[in-house]
C-alpha cells in the first residue's frame, strides 16, 4: 500500500512538472530567443539538498553528462564549467525554462548595465536569500525599498579611519601568520587555504568589532577541524562557552547548515553532538552580539564614543530609530522608518562576516596557489615593494594603498578568473518588462529570473585579450607625472567586470576587502616567496600544471572555492 502511494505520489509530480514546464515554455516563446528545457529546477529545495549528493555518484558513471541540458545546467554554480560556451551556442541571450521558473541568462554589456540600473523592474528576489536571516533581516533580504534605509547604516563605518585599521591588522595577521610559518624547519605551510580563513576571520573580528586575537595556524587547530575550540586550541566540552572567535568561526564553518535547518532542531535529544556543539556556538555567538550590543548602548547613553567598530554605528543608528518611534507616537508620519532594529542589527552584523569572511579568505587562497604556479609574477610584485621597509608597510596605509598598483592587480585578476559568485539573479515584478539587447528589445514575462552572466563577461575575448590567461599585468598601465612614470590600475570597459557587483546595490565593502588583500600581499611578499611543492620526479612545468589544475577543480556551496587546496603543499621562504 505504501509503495502504491509513494508511486502515485510519484507519477502525480511527474506530471505537475510536465505541465507547468510547457505552461512556462509558452509564457518564454513569447520573447523569440533559445530556450533549454530542464526538467529539474536548480532552485528545486529538494534538489538542492540532494545535489551535492547525486551528482559525484552520476559522474562515476561513463557518460558525459555535459552533453545533455541536465548534465550542464542542473548542477549548482554551472557558470564556471560552462565558461560562456551556452552563450556561443545560443547568443547574447537565451533561457532555461524550468517547471518552477524561466531563467534568462543575459551576456550584453549595455543590457546587463541596464538591469542594474532598473532596480524597481529588475528586482532582487530577496525570497532567494531568506537563508541568510540566520539571525534577523539583513541588507541582503531587503527589498528595494528598505534597502536604502540598510545601506545608509552599513556604509557609515566604512571610511577611511576604518581603512586604515583595517590595514594595520591586516599587516600584523600576515607577520604573524609568517612568523608560524617560519617556525617550521622547512618552512612548510600548513594549509593555504585555513590560515587564509583565520587570517580574514580576524581581520573582520578586530576590525569590525574591536576583538583583536593572535594568529592560529591551521597545524595548532589539526586536531580539532570541526569543532569550536578555545583561542588556545583546545576541544570545549558541549556545555563550556567558547569565545568569540570562535563562536563566529563555528557559525561561518557551519553557516549552510544553520541557513537550512532552525536551531531548535540542532538541539533535538537524537541531534548528533556535532549538530549541539555548532547551535551552541551560534547560541554564544548571539550572547556575544547582545553583550556588544549592550555595552555600546551604555556608552552611547554616557556620552562616550564606543569603540568605533561596526556595532558602534549600528547602535547610533537603532538610537536615532527610537527617537523617531518616539516622536512617531506623539505625532503622526507618513515618513519611511530610519536606523535599524536589534533583529536588523544582529542579522547584518551575521552578513557582514559570512559576506566578508570566505570572498577575501578564497581569494587570497586562489592567489597564493597561482602565485606560487607564477614565481616570476611574484617578482613582478616585489619590485614595487623593494624600496619599502616593514615599518613603511606598518605605519603608511594612506600613502601606499594607492601606489601598490600590482598587488592589487593580483587581486583584481584573480577575482576575474575565479568571483566567489558568478551570478546576480534579479526578477521581474507582476508585469512584463522590456530589455533592449543588441538591436533588439525583447519584452520579458512577469515572474521570470534574469540571470547577468557576470563571468561570461569577465572573460569574453572581447574585452579581455589571452583572456583565459591569469595575467596581472593587464590591470596595470603606465602614466608620465612631472616627467617620472607611475603606475595605474586601469578601469575595466563598463559592465564587464562585476567582483563587487554593479549598479545602485553594489558591495559596501568593496574597499575593505581591497585594502585587506593589498596589506597581505605586501607584507607577504616584501621578503618572502611562496613555491609549490614538486611531487617526486616532477619537472617544474609538471608542477604548475598541477598547482593550476586544483584552482580549475571547483565546487560551489554558497561561493566559489577549491575543493582540495591543500592537495598543493606550499613552502614559504624567506629572500634577502
Amino acid at each position: 500500500m505504501i509503495l502504491e502511494l509513494l508511486g502515485l505520489l510519484a507519477l502525480s509530480y511527474l506530471g505537475w512538472s510536465m505541465v507547468t514546464m510547457e505552461i512556462n515554455y509558452r509564457r518564454a516563446s513569447t520573447m523569440g530567443i533559445p530556450l533549454v528545457r530542464l526538467y529539474i529546477d536548480p532552485q528545486n529545495p529538494l534538489w538542492m539538498i540532494f545535489d551535492p549528493i547525486v551528482w559525484p555518484w552520476l559522474d562515476r558513471l561513463p557518460i558525459n553528462w555535459r552533453k545533455y541540458s541536465f548534465g550542464r545546467y542542473s548542477r549548482r554554480g554551472w557558470y564556471f564549467a560552462d565558461r560562456g560556451e551556452s552563450h556561443r551556442r545560443y547568443g547574447p541571450i537565451w533561457a532555461i525554462v524550468t517547471p518552477r521558473d524561466i531563467w534568462l541568462n543575459v551576456a550584453d554589456p549595455e543590457a546587463i548595465h541596464d538591469i542594474f540600473q532598473r532596480r524597481t523592474d529588475f528586482i532582487r528576489p530577496s525570497e532567494m536569500y531568506k537563508v541568510l536571516e540566520v539571525y534577523g533581516p539583513c541588507i541582503s533580504t531587503a527589498s528595494w525599498t528598505d534597502w536604502p534605509r540598510h545601506r545608509k547604516v552599513l556604509a557609515t563605518p566604512f571610511n577611511e579611519s576604518v581603512m586604515s585599521f583595517v590595514w594595520d591588522e591586516s599587516v600584523e595577521q600576515t607577520r604573524q601568520m609568517l612568523g608560524v610559518w617560519g617556525s617550521a624547519a622547512d618552512g612548510r605551510i600548513p594549509s593555504v587555504a585555513k590560515d587564509t580563513r583565520t587570517l580574514s576571520l580576524n581581520v573582520l573580528a578586530a576590525t569590525g568589532f574591536r576583538k583583536s586575537f593572535p594568529f592560529r595556524s591551521a597545524k595548532d587547530r589539526g586536531a580539532n577541524q570541526g569543532l569550536p575550540a578555545t583561542t588556545d586550541g583546545d576541544s570545549v566540552a558541549e556545555d563550556e562557552p567558547v569565545g568569540y572567535r570562535d563562536a563566529l568561526q563555528t557559525v561561518l564553518d557551519n553557516c549552510i547548515l544553520l541557513m537550512v535547518m532552525p536551531r531548535k532542531w540542532l538541539t533535538l535529544p537524537f541531534a548528533p553532538q556535532s549538530w549541539r556543539q555548532i547551535a551552541k556556538a551560534a547560541t554564544d555567538f548571539q550572547k556575544y552580539m547582545v553583550r556588544m550590543l549592550d555595552e555600546e548602548t551604555k556608552a552611547l547613553n554616557s556620552g562616550k564614543a564606543g569603540s568605533g567598530g561596526l556595532m558602534t554605528s549600528f547602535v547610533r543608528a537603532m538610537d536615532l530609530k527610537q527617537k523617531e518611534d518616539a516622536h512617531d507616537q506623539s505625532k503622526e508620519s507618513s515618513s519611511p522608518p530610519k536606523g535599524l532594529t536589534v533583529d536588523e542589527i544582529f542579522g547584518n552584523i551575521f552578513v557582514i562576516n559570512f559576506a566578508g569572511h570566505d570572498t577575501t579568505a578564497n581569494t587570497l587562497s586562489f592567489a597564493l596557489l597561482l602565485l606560487g604556479a607564477y614565481p616570476e609574477i611574484q617578482d613582478w610584485v616585489a619590485e614595487e615593494l623593494q624600496q619599502l621597509s616593514e615599518e613603511d608597510i606598518k605605519a603608511h596605509y594612506a600613502d601606499l594603498f594607492p601606489r601598490l598598483s600590482r598587488c592589487r592587480a593580483v587581486m583584481l585578476e584573480t577575482l576575474r578568473l575565479f568571483p566567489p559568485i558568478q551570478s546576480l539573479p534579479k526578477w521581474t515584478p507582476n508585469e512584463p518588462k522590456p530589455l533592449k539587447v543588441g538591436d533588439r528589445t525583447i519584452m520579458v514575462p512577469p515572474h521570470s529570473g534574469v540571470h547577468p552572466s557576470l563571468l561570461d563577461m569577465q572573460i569574453q575575448p572581447q574585452y579581455w585579450d589571452d583572456a583565459m590567461t591569469w595575467k596581472p599585468s593587464r590591470w596595470i598601465t603606465k602614466s608620465a607625472t612631472e616627467g617620472e612614470a607611475t603606475e595605474q590600475v586601469i578601469t575595466p570597459p563598463r559592465s564587464t567586470y562585476f567582483p563587487w557587483s554593479d549598479g545602485p546595490q553594489n558591495c559596501p565593502g568593496n574597499k575593505f576587502s581591497q585594502v585587506e588583500f593589498v596589506a597581505v600581499m605586501a607584507t607577504l611578499f616584501r621578503g618572502h616567496r611562496v613555491d609549490a611543492i614538486p611531487n617526486p620526479g616532477e619537472t617544474p612545468q609538471e608542477t604548475r600544471a598541477r598547482v593550476l589544475a586544483t584552482t580549475q577543480d571547483v565546487d560551489m556551496q554558497l561561493l566559489l572555492r577549491m575543493k582540495h587546496a591543500d592537495r598543493v603543499r606550499m613552502v614559504c621562504r624567506r629572500v634577502v
